[in-house]
């Protein structure tokens, strides 16, 4: 059953030389079309909405939901399902709050909302920290998954896949940009969602379509009720433990930089919540699927096999497409498992192509345009700079990757990234938009004690210390898995202390410009060019209430 050989998948590699192709062949449409800052950072605002909703779930859609997902409900059942509903519900949260009002407000990043209304330099540095932070987790947790998951499923070294990836995403980052960035998003978007409806159809047509007895063949191939459950309890020992989790998940993505960049992409404010209403329509029929083929793979491969699922249980997936395609002999085995593997690569390349391009808009645009040039910078040479820090940024990941290896922590790592999201970007970002009085030292003081508290709180988690199968040790009065129903309200607390002890005055005058904009678009930037919105010099003049 396991498909850990030394050979190599030759079906997976045609497979990954035909997806490759055409990503690199839209890399190099996109690098014809690149006129300036706005085409790499925003796509030239012109992605619809229906477009960028597949995007958006091309970026949000991770290794870690398609294989990740299914893996943790193939081992543990019913708490393996809540990643699902929290990622889902993660959305709403997305659209609610922040989708709309960060389409207005911004231009190309995160800090350009925060440093509308504060002090451009130490809000820009500030929302880079956090940027970067959940990047640089983020992105070398899904370089270490790539090595790991290609070399299992293609049988190539893992340094070779970690090295494949990276290069990929750099040709997508340094030539095409976002416009490049968001078709490979797209086109990865299709592929999964093709290839997880497929294994579906499959999977329950083994069950007659009848979802009850999917669950009930799952719950008969269970040897040990405390691993596997239908119930909760097998990974989320206890229930304050559930809600930190959940809290990360859903406040955490609406503080992630790839996806909230993704607002900007498009021409308006309606094209924002379009994006978002297809995105969630999208996400949640992906993860209804991944249901299915967690549960599937329980009912199908049974615990013998937990051990071929690997750790994490992530070859659950592709371990049961070779099962459905071969099982019977109706459909080639080896070729479903390389169809299933090529898409897990497109997911991941599409991932990590967001990521590095947000984390080199924290340095090029945020910190060497606004900070260091202090505007004075052509486009030309922050695009310059944004490919340098791309490949440097991209290099860096590589490095860590192959070196880390695969006895890398990446749950810590996405945790972790989840994390700070949460608690650092998000607590900032929501107060920018909603709180007069909120303020430049708010802001810096919010961002630190997120960032701070979630690194130290995930770090003495039992899964990082004493180690992630040690009982005990000198911490063991902290148990929370994820620190999120902690850190968050640190990170709260932070830019509410910073803003209460600090002398400085939030400018209302601006504060209501930047409600007026991001609540109707009044101002907002529409292919580069400012709609409705007088000069700098002017707009002093612009009215608001």
């Amino acid at each position: 059953m396991t498909i850990i050989a030394a050979d190599v998948n030759v079906e997976a590699l045609v497979i990954f030389a035909i997806v490759l192709s055409i990503t690199l062949v839209v890399t190099y449409w996109a690098s014809k079309r690149m006129t300036g800052a706005n085409v790499f950072w925003a796509a030239g605002r012109s992605i619809s909405g229906v477009q960028n909703g597949l995007a958006i779930s091309g970026d949000y859609l991770s290794a870690a939901s398609f294989l990740g997902i299914a893996g943790l409900i193939f081992i543990f059942g019913f708490d393996g399902f809540l990643y699902s509903v929290g990622f889902l519900v993660a959305f709403l949260t997305v659209m609610f709050l922040l989708a709309e009002r960060m389409r207005n407000a911004g231009k190309y990043t995160i800090a350009d909302v925060l440093s509308f209304r504060l002090r451009e330099r130490p809000a820009r540095v500030a929302a880079a920290l956090g940027t970067l932070s959940v990047a640089a987790f983020y992105l070398i947790a899904q370089m270490v998954g790539a090595g790991v998951l290609i070399q299992a499923l293609v049988g190539i070294d893992f340094s070779l896949a970690v090295l494949i990836t990276g290069v990929m995403m750099l040709c997508y980052v340094i030539f095409g940009g976002m416009l490049a960035t968001t078709w490979v998003q797209i086109i990865k978007a299709v592929l999964l969602m093709v290839a997880i409806f497929v294994m579906s159809v499959f999977v329950l047509e083994r069950v007659g379509f009848n979802p009850i007895e999917l669950f009930n063949r799952a719950a008969e191939n269970v040897t040990d009720e405390s691993t596997f459950s239908l119930g909760p309890g097998t990974f989320l020992a206890s229930p304050i433990d559930t809600l930190s989790l959940g809290v990360a998940l859903v406040l955490g993505t609406a503080g992630l930089p790839h996806i909230l960049m993704r607002f900007f992409t498009v021409p308006d404010s309606k094209a924002a919540r379009s994006s978002v209403v297809w995105a969630i329509f999208i996400i949640g029929t992906f993860y209804v699927l991944t249901t299915f083929v967690g549960f599937g793979a329980r009912a199908l491969l049974g615990q013998e096999g937990v051990e071929a699922a690997g750790s994490g249980g992530n070859l659950a997936a592709p371990n049961l497409a070779q099962f459905l395609g071969g099982g019977d002999g109706t459909f080639g085995g080896d070729l479903f498992l390389a169809v299933v593997a090529a898409v897990a690569f497109a997911t991941i390349l599409a991932v990590v192509a967001g990521l590095v391009l947000s984390a080199s808009g924290a340095v090029a645009h945020d910190i060497w345009s606004n900070v260091i040039r202090k505007g004075h910078d052509s486009e030309h040479e922050e695009v310059l700079v944004a490919r340098i820090a791309a490949a440097s940024i991209g290099a860096l990941a590589i490095a860590i990757a192959i070196i880390g290896g695969e006895g890398l922590n990446v749950s810590f790592m996405v945790g972790l990234a989840f994390a700070v999201a949460a608690s650092a970007n998000f607590p900032a970002l929501l107060l920018a938009l909603t709180w007069k009085r909120f303020n430049t030292a708010g802001a810096v003081t919010g961002v630190a004690f997120g960032v701070l508290s979630s690194i130290i709180l995930v770090i003495i988690s039992p899964k990082v210390w004493p180690g992630p199968d040690a009982e005990g040790g000198l911490l063991s009065f902290y148990d929370l898995a994820n620190p999120g129903i902690i850190s968050i309200p640190l990170g709260f607390i932070g830019c509410w202390l910073g803003t209460m002890l600090s002398t400085e005055r939030g400018n209302e005058r601006e504060f209501a410009e930047l409600r007026v904009r991001s609540e109707t678009g009044l101002g907002a930037e529409k292919g580069g060019i400012p709609v409705g919105a007088p000069a700098p010099e002017q707009r002093a003049q612009v009215p608001v209430p």
